[in-house]
């Protein structure tokens, strides 16, 4: 199984965190797909999304697998006035990352993250590794202090 940057992360601050490797298809890479695929519930497969901000640029928001991006409140949470999610072309050059593996650890430059603060009500949820086809899994917690993320109510329905 390949290391990642965002595996290497972890293993360098001694957080546990499991790979889990997928057969994933370049037209359904979303998180509805990748959970049936590892065996997860919806709600505990998290995505990785680029967002901008009128004020502060570039951050990548991390939001539960079934639910969308609430614009308005990342906004308010980061202090811009509005917020965009970053046009796909966009992601690669920025992250290094691939759509289907964006990854909140090891891009290739160091973003703020922030995270939906339904993440704590588990025990273990499940992000991209940073590849297609690679997911990590572990404690919430560890993820949010591993990436240094700020946390709020940023997803809806």
């Amino acid at each position: 199984m390949k290391k990642t940057n965002a595996a290497r992360h972890l293993d360098q601050i001694g957080f546990t965190y499991r790979l889990v490797e997928y057969p994933f298809d370049e037209e359904n890479l979303g998180a509805a797909s990748v959970a049936e695929k590892i065996g997860m519930p919806l709600d505990r497969v998290y995505k990785t999304l680029v967002v901008r901000g009128d004020k502060t640029g570039i951050f990548l928001a991390v939001i539960p697998g079934d639910s969308e991006l609430d614009l308005k409140s990342v906004a308010a949470l980061t202090g811009n006035k509005k917020c965009d999610l970053v046009h796909l072309k966009e992601v690669f050059p920025l992250t290094g990352y691939q759509r289907g593996g964006v990854s909140p650890l090891g891009s290739k430059k160091t973003f703020p993250v922030i995270m939906d603060e339904s993440a704590f009500e588990f025990d273990e949820i499940s992000v991209s590794a940073g590849l297609r086809g690679l997911q990590m899994i572990l404690d919430p917690s560890r993820l949010s202090e591993a990436c240094g993320a700020k946390t709020g109510h940023i997803s809806r329905d």
